[in-house]
């Protein structure tokens, strides 16, 4: 399925373009681009020749990408980034009932040998903050509110884990897949059917994005929930 770079903008002036990045669609060139290579600097590259990504998103992971229309543009955002000006509000369905208030998580993170994950290493790790707030309890998961202070890598993913709150269907931090079967209680699958998970990817969504534009004004950037993530939480409500 090709995707139309334009059904993903939410906001566009002169100097930036805001996208929802649908899941599974890598941000930067990947070394075996798939997708008929796809990737979201590509698509933004084909409709404005001079952008540039403001900061980058996992490839599972959906929401709001800041896009750079102009070298000026770009480095205004990068400044705020940097100092960490920059309000990132992700959207996690975890494993298991947590309730959050206000949890800083302070622990340093290091790449692992071959670079596809992370761990916490306090000894040569850098700095990672993230801040946790419950959104809403289920009956064995609970949605969650991630505000990264600093932006390593898998830095939510990673801090969910060590509060014993890892993202659902995240195996690389030991996360379990939810089943309609987990939620619904008088579930009946049919006879020789698998039954799947509720979602087939890292339950997590970057919901908002708040930043100051070069005129000046700050401004906040919303993501509406894609398709799968939207089911998810609409059928954990239902059944909680």
């Amino acid at each position: 399925m090709k995707l139309n770079f334009e059904d993903l903008i939410v906001f566009e002036n002169d100097d930036y373009i805001l996208i929802n990045k649908p899941p599974h669609v890598a941000s930067l060139d990947e070394r075996t681009t798939d997708r008929g290579g796809q990737s979201i600097l590509r698509m933004a590259k084909a409709y404005h020749a001079d952008a540039q990504l403001g900061h980058r998103l996992d490839k599972e992971t959906s929401g709001i990408l800041a896009i750079a229309k102009n070298p000026e543009a770009y480095r205004h955002l990068a400044m705020q980034f940097e100092h960490r000006e920059v309000t990132k509000r992700y959207h996690a369905v975890t494993n298991g009932v947590h309730n959050f208030e206000g949890i800083s998580v302070y622990l340093p993170i290091s790449p692992i040998k071959d670079g596809t994950a992370v761990r916490i290493d306090r000894e040569k790790g850098k700095i990672a903050e993230t801040i946790f707030n419950t959104l809403q309890a289920y009956r064995t998961t609970t949605l969650v509110e991630c505000m990264p202070i600093t932006g390593r890598m898998h830095q939510i993913r990673v801090h969910l884990m060590c509060l014993k709150a890892p993202i659902v269907n995240d195996p690389t931090y030991g996360g379990e897949p939810v089943f309609l079967s987990d939620v619904k209680r008088k579930f009946n699958l049919k006879e020789g059917t698998e039954e799947l998970p509720l979602i087939q990817r890292v339950a997590l969504h970057a919901h908002s994005l708040t930043f100051t534009l070069l005129d000046g004004e700050e401004q906040t950037f919303v993501a509406p929930y894609p398709k799968d993530f939207g089911v998810l939480v609409k059928q954990l409500e239902k059944f909680s």
